[in-house]
């Protein structure tokens, strides 16, 4: 039996890009030397996609369970036995509810030890919505099933770390949710993955303010003063190197981000904007503080180009070889935990709490 890592990814929108990107992504032979990769979804909704792609010698390796996964091919676990309508470009209910159906197996197997990481194709937010489906995204919905008490929406890139103390909430309730309880966890979050996940021994993190200007002492909103300034003391008490909070408007384009291993900004467009500017067509989207490890491409379903043979793989690439490189390094340091209590070598506190948070 291979011991190499197995990759779970669930298909996203049947209508949208996610089928593309996937199959663009897998008829690299290269990718089976880092990884065994197992889609969750159905041949014919799979066949459908790949003839409209013209990829006409790309198979799947059809199987039952994970353990029947061939290291060496694509493989692909039926999750549904109906024929699907396929809709390219168009947003409905059978979009979503064959998307959810791949998601659920996926992260059954994911649970179950069956698989090692997730990788996610793109989901409409809104057509997704059902009895078993209420939460924002992929990130809340994996929160829950893992049981994790929080999570940080981690953007990832080669030049460019960036998380989110809010998430996918409106505008006018971000000030409202920004609390100092909230950016200290967040930021606690961000440090150990940055360990844990990366390999930062000292992680530097820097803070971006709320408000314009970060609040111009006060003048322009009282958050970073009563909230930001406070939390970022209170994590830099509990070790976390982190320094703020800055003005977000000039932070990025002085090039200021390329000072620290990551940034925390206060909500989503103010970090993500950012990051997809630097970073679009290679950034991931990586929940950190899960007990399991998921990534996902930094785009959307692409409708207005699905089918057309226009969507990029790189940012789903990127995602896979994330997945594989975090799994790596948590192995990596439980493997060191374990020589190290044997051989009744002395553990810091540090790795006391990175083997409880892979645990």
């Amino acid at each position: 039996m291979s011991n190499k890592i197995k990759i779970g990814i669930s298909i996203g929108d049947t209508n949208g890009i996610g089928l593309e990107v996937i199959l663009k992504t897998l008829a690299h032979n290269s990718i089976f030397e880092y990884c065994t990769p197992i889609v969750y979804g159905h041949t014919k909704v799979a066949s459908y996609h790949r003839k409209a792609l013209g990829l006409g010698d790309f198979a799947f390796n059809v199987i039952n369970d994970t353990n029947s996964a061939n290291p060496k091919k694509a493989n692909l676990i039926n999750c549904w036995e109906e024929d699907v309508k396929i809709e390219l470009g168009v947003s409905n209910e059978t979009g979503g509810k064959y998307a959810l159906l791949s998601l659920e197996k996926a992260t059954d197997a994911l649970l179950k030890g069956e698989i090692d990481a997730l990788v996610t194709a793109p989901i409409n937010k809104h057509n997704i919505q059902s009895d078993t489906f209420k939460f924002p995204g992929h990130t809340e919905y994996l929160q829950e099933r893992s049981s994790s008490s929080d999570v940080l929406m981690f953007m990832i890139s080669e030049d460019i770390r960036v998380g989110v103390v809010t998430g996918h909430i409106p505008v006018k309730e971000i000030s409202q949710s920004i609390t100092k309880e909230k950016i200290v966890k967040k930021l606690l979050l961000m440090n150990e993955s940055l360990k844990k996940d990366f390999w930062k021994e000292k992680p530097k993190i820097a803070v971006l303010g709320l408000n314009p200007h970060a609040g111009d002492n006060g003048l322009l909103g009282k958050e970073e003063e009563e909230i930001i300034i406070p939390a970022i003391q209170e994590a830099f008490d509990k070790g976390v190197i982190c320094f703020g909070p800055y003005p977000a408007d000039g932070f990025f384009g002085k090039g200021t981000h390329k000072q620290f291993d990551a940034v925390l900004a206060m909500y989503h467009d103010q970090g993500l904007i950012p990051f997809k500017t630097i970073a679009f067509g290679t950034g991931v989207n990586y929940s950190a503080g899960l007990k399991i490890v998921r990534t996902s491409p930094d785009h959307g379903t692409g409708y207005d180009i699905a089918g057309k043979n226009l969507a990029d793989p790189s940012s789903f690439i990127e995602a896979v070889f994330a997945a594989i490189h975090i799994v790596k390094n948590r192995r990596e340091q439980e493997e060191l935990l374990r020589s190290q209590l044997k051989g009744g070598g002395k553990i810091t506190e540090t790795q006391f709490d990175i083997k409880d948070d892979a645990s």
